[in-house]
């Protein structure tokens, strides 16, 4: 809508998307609730299916960490969240929440889950998104109990969405009950939740030869060969593409550090013992010479990366797990960057949440 050169931050932009907005609703492309629902949203991406509850989130529980953070923000970003929210006085962009393990919530969304929905569409990638309102004044008052029953819920992703509504709640000083004291959310249980893995390429070895630099990883790691291209799938192994072959990395038990949720992260150890200990590689947010690849581009995106020497390597990794996020988030702990990459997406814009 805009010239392809316009800053990204320009009030122009802010204010386009508010027209935008506006234009939508004008045209009953969306239309508002006369009343207030939850709604049950359904993603299917091939085999995969996950059934959660979108519902406007209460900023007090995220600012109590009732709602449970496991990353750092930076303030542009944040900021950038806080004037496209205060330019639509909505919010759009949904925050991507889990729940842990609770059987009364899975019945109780797929007890609404039926039928045909009330908007059900396919995405450019194929993935499918199916959203049911929940009208049934029992259901809502049940799924809510469940719910406020729970004693926390995890923010997946969408760290610097829950922070900025924080900080517009709290710019707006309006009372508790008011909109815009409640942020736009996505809740599924946790167990059907997919996270990929999130790689790392390297563009150099510090200096090292390949020999020298498979000789370091020996001190710690079990090092071999790998027949064929395969992603790790034990905690602790990774596998190293290098001049065109691959090895599997096996970390020796002495050097995985027991009762830390984050040390012990594959993320973490690899961070640790490879690109910090042997290539000097610490500020991961920071340095040049590491990149990652996340989501389902795969080995294949690893190995072009080397191939045209755009790399000198790269390692894949395990995923991490929901559980070991989970309990990085509950010991109020921050995870490394990069460690998550949740798929499939969230659809803005399928639910949105007006402040006034």
């Amino acid at each position: 809508d805009l010239p392809p050169d316009t800053d990204a931050y320009s009030p122009v932009v802010y204010a386009k998307a508010a027209s935008n907005l506006q234009r939508m609703l004008d045209a009953r492309v969306l239309e508002r609730d006369a009343a207030e629902f939850y709604y049950v949203y359904r993603i299917i991406d091939g085999t995969h299916i996950q059934t959660g509850l979108v519902a406007a989130a209460d900023v007090k529980a995220y600012d109590s960490n009732r709602i449970r953070k496991h990353e750092f923000t930076t303030l542009d970003k944040e900021n950038d969240r806080v004037r496209q929210i205060e330019a639509l006085s909505a919010q759009t962009g949904p925050v991507l929440l889990a729940y842990p393990a609770a059987a009364d919530i899975d019945a109780l969304l797929a007890q609404a889950a039926v039928g045909t929905p009330d908007a059900d569409a396919v995405a450019d990638d194929g993935v499918r998104h199916q959203l049911w309102v929940v009208r049934d004044e029992a259901l809502k008052t049940a799924l809510t109990r469940a719910f406020d029953a729970l004693p926390a819920l995890f923010i997946a992703d969408g760290h610097h969405r829950s922070a900025a509504a924080s900080r517009v709640a709290a710019g707006r000083g309006a009372p508790a009950q008011a909109n815009c004291n409640k942020f736009l959310t996505v809740i599924f249980p946790h167990h059907e939740m997919r996270i990929l893995a999130y790689n790392r390429v390297v563009k150099d070895l510090n200096g090292l030869s390949p020999e020298d630099f498979l000789a370091r990883l020996q001190v710690r790691f079990d090092v071999s060969a790998i027949d064929r291209e395969a992603a790790p799938t034990a905690s602790g192994t990774f596998h190293l593409y290098l001049q065109g072959h691959w090895h599997a990395l096996r970390l020796r038990p002495e050097f995985i550090p027991k009762d830390d949720p984050v040390a012990s992260l594959d993320v973490s150890l690899l961070s640790t013992w490879v690109l910090g200990d042997i290539l000097d590689i610490h500020d991961l947010r920071r340095d040049k010479r590491i990149e990652f690849v996340g989501g389902a581009r795969g080995l294949a995106g690893l190995r072009a990366r080397v191939d045209s020497n755009e790399m000198a390597a790269a390692f894949a990794l395990v995923p991490t797990r929901m559980e070991e996020l989970m309990a990085v988030a509950e010991a109020g702990q921050i995870m490394p960057p990069k460690s998550t990459w949740f798929e499939p997406k969230l659809a803005d814009g399928l639910v949105s949440h007006l402040l006034d």
